[in-house]
């Protein structure tokens, strides 16, 4: 710590806010009409001068006026805004989502004119916005975006870009605001029609939902006539005085696994991401179908990770997991055997 900051001096917090005040904090971009009218103020300007004429030295004045009153008024417009972004819990590939912005005006008695908010996402051109026409003092306004994702992956949202061309038109004053947001597309889901469940499975299944033959217990009942003695429960038959069986849950469902293959070879190109995006929507496809049914289903991708998930969770993590996995370079091993079986293939 310096010697300023141990004694409070003031010094170096004024220093740096003045630093800050020495960046541009506004960008001006002219419009089409503000280009034709800034041509009309140098012709006239130029006129004014070389004939020395008063009447256009008072147009010239007029026109610069408007060119400060546009400047003040924007100006004012922009100041002491708060935007704020609601994204969806969910968003899928194909499915068009709702973003919300909420823009409020912490100005005592002025109100904001024509303001566009435009939604900032890395690495993507900015084609969202939102218009405001008036935003009232120390209040609030909403309005909402439609997008729809075309790619998987994590959507990060940097900031935003708040604009106005108010009063005249003539002139785009903007600035920008960082607020972060983050958004997991999920993979697109196409309806798959899997065969019905083998004989003797139950839609549902985990084994203590329901009564059957398998190794877990659900409770204690009295034995009945035709039933197997030998699940009676001796010590609580001598309690009770009869005979009490003990009663079994029917076995659980197994897992549906989907293997997905994550490994890229070192000579693979375009081609071969496509078809692991491909891969990836297909194996979406029947987990979502499996769950449907009422299977438990786990994702096991050739690295060894797993994902689960059953009708009781839902389909979030493993739509979650597809929808933030990567491809990794295939290990040397593992390509050696790809060569071998290739040219056997081409020897047979």
């Amino acid at each position: 710590m310096s010697n300023a900051a141990r004694r409070g001096d003031p010094q170096p917090e004024k220093a740096k806010r003045f630093a800050f005040s020495l960046r541009p904090p506004r960008r001006l971009k002219f419009t089409r009409e503000g280009k034709f009218f800034l041509g009309i103020t140098l012709g006239v300007g130029f006129a004014a001068i070389n004939t020395g004429n008063n009447l256009l030295y008072l147009l010239l004045g007029l026109l610069l006026a408007l060119i400060v009153v546009s400047g003040l008024m924007s100006e004012m417009s922009l100041r002491d805004l708060t935007v704020v972004r609601r994204l969806p819990l969910r968003a899928q590939v194909g499915r068009p989502h709702l973003v919300e912005i909420e823009v409020f005006n912490h100005k005592k008695r002025v109100p904001s004119y024509a303001i566009e908010v435009e939604d900032l996402r890395a690495g993507q051109p900015a084609d969202k916005r939102c218009f405001f026409l008036k935003i009232s003092p120390k209040s609030a306004q909403v309005a909402a975006y439609r997008r729809t994702p075309t790619k998987r992956g994590l959507d990060r949202h940097t900031g935003f870009r708040i604009a106005t061309r108010f009063p005249f038109g003539l002139f785009e004053k903007s600035r920008e605001v960082p607020a972060d947001g983050e958004l997991i597309i999920y993979p697109a889901v196409d309806p798959v029609h899997l065969p019905p469940s083998p004989a003797g499975r139950h839609a549902g299944g985990e084994g203590t939902l329901g009564r059957g033959h398998g190794e877990d217990y659900l409770g204690l009942k009295n034995l009945r006539q035709g039933e197997d003695p030998k699940d009676i429960h001796w010590r609580k038959s001598a309690q009770t005085g009869q005979l009490v069986m003990r009663e079994r849950a029917r076995e659980a469902r197994p897992d549906i696994v989907v293997a997905l293959d994550v490994h890229k070879p070192t000579s693979a190109g375009e081609e071969w991401d496509l078809a692991f995006e491909r891969r990836i929507r297909e194996v979406a496809s029947r987990a979502i179908a499996h769950l449907k049914r009422g299977d438990v289903v786990t994702v096991k991708t050739s690295r060894g990770e797993r994902t689960r998930a059953d009708r009781g969770v839902g389909a979030d993590p493993v739509l979650r997991y597809l929808a933030l996995v990567e491809a990794v370079p295939a290990p040397a091993a593992s390509e050696a055997d790809d060569a071998a079986k290739t040219r056997e293939a081409a020897a047979q």
